[in-house]
């Protein structure tokens, strides 16, 4: 699994003119999930994305997690991030899970950022959708999980 992590001060996912997700203070997340992801991969990108020290602690350092400063998520699926550009001006994703799985796999780790006691807002799968968002900052960070390792600790 793929993830890009924004922090924001608020973010928007709207579908046809219509909010589906809405956050204040948090973290916009994109998330792809590829052909060899699983549970396992769900749950341990949920449990880093939840601990991530990228807020400000009492003394301006990035030294707070999500769950420290009470903040929301809110998840949009984006298979695109499983992009492959190295041949020709055309991305391929054929790293990309297919849907079925891959909306299974969304729903995992919405479901286990929140069983980590993160308020979870989301887009619509499969949905063109229009995101909006500010950004606090800016805070950008790429996680994917076969570069996580076992760690886990604080």
């Amino acid at each position: 699994m793929r993830a890009l992590l924004q922090r924001v001060q608020r973010a928007e996912v709207r579908v046809a003119g219509a909010s589906v997700g809405r956050i204040g203070p948090g973290l916009l997340i994109l998330l792809g999930v590829g052909h060899e992801d699983g549970e396992a991969e769900a749950a341990a990108l949920a449990r880093k994305t939840a601990r991530l020290r990228i807020f400000e602690d009492a003394d301006g350092k990035m030294n707070a997690s999500l769950l420290d400063v009470g903040g929301a998520a809110l998840v949009v699926s984006q298979f695109t991030l499983f992009a492959d550009a190295r041949r020709g001006n055309r991305p391929g994703f054929t790293s990309a899970a297919p849907p079925e799985r891959a909306d299974a796999l969304y729903r995992s780790y919405t479901g286990a950022l929140a069983g980590h006691g993160v308020p979870v807002e989301t887009g619509t799968f499969q949905a063109r959708m229009e995101v909006e968002l500010v950004n606090d900052g800016p805070v950008t960070i790429w996680l994917d999980t076969r570069e996580l390792g076992g760690g886990g600790g604080r």
